[in-house]
């Protein structure tokens, strides 16, 4: 199947499955805390995130607290998430970076966003299109696997797969595939073994199909 009629089909199907309401996954109140718990979530699913961050941001109401909070017991508090050492180190630091570079708020460009410790491409996207509303490839594993079996992109690493996309993909749809993709990667197409017979997207599918 030609590529544009290929990801024709495979988003009309997901419009009809999903939706086109845009959500996130994590659960967060203001734009940092967003961001703080899109850093947890590397490695880590995001219920169990959700469930460390409901007591995490009470215990740590604000910017200006997670900034001055120990290190060791910012690890014990966030440990269940996985990577905790690195993790904690890279929440104190962008919290002082956001506070004494840029007043208190998120920012809003990727440049500055990377530019905060721990924060890559993916952290800085998922800022960028839940809090900004900017449209925005969020390569995550689910959005990695699914697209090569999709046979969308070819791509294999995770910043020439966002701008592969970016290129082939509707603009209208770039978040919308982040938060579809995610779902099918939860539900059907599972890692290590995807519910191929099952999947509304099988005819479409190059993995399946071979076409």
């Amino acid at each position: 199947m030609e590529i544009k009629s290929r990801i024709k089909a495979i988003i009309e199907l997901l419009d009809k499955e999903y939706g086109t309401d845009e959500y996130c996954f994590l659960e967060y109140d203001t734009p940092w805390q967003l961001l703080i718990a899109t850093v947890l979530s590397a490695q880590c699913t995001d219920a169990r995130v959700n469930l460390v961050t409901k007591d995490l941001f009470k215990k740590y109401p604000d910017l200006d607290a997670f900034a001055k909070a120990d290190l060791k017991e910012l690890e014990k508090d966030i440990k269940s998430t996985g990577f905790f050492h690195n993790k904690a180190k890279n929440i104190i630091g962008l919290s002082n970076a956001i506070l004494s570079r840029f007043d208190g708020e998120v920012p809003r460009k990727i440049e500055d966003l990377t530019s905060l410790p721990g924060v890559g491409r993916k952290t800085a996207n998922v800022i960028r299109c839940h809090i900004y509303k900017e449209p925005c490839i969020v390569v995550d594993t689910h959005v990695k696997r699914i697209s090569g079996k999709l046979g969308v992109t070819k791509e294999d690493d995770p910043v020439k797969i966002e701008f592969d996309l970016m290129k082939k993909l509707p603009k209208d749809h770039w978040t919308l595939w982040n938060k579809d993709l995610i779902t099918l990667g939860r539900t059907v197409c599972k890692a290590p073994v995807p519910m191929c017979e099952g999947c509304f997207l099988k005819e479409v599918c190059k993995h399946y199909s071979g076409r």
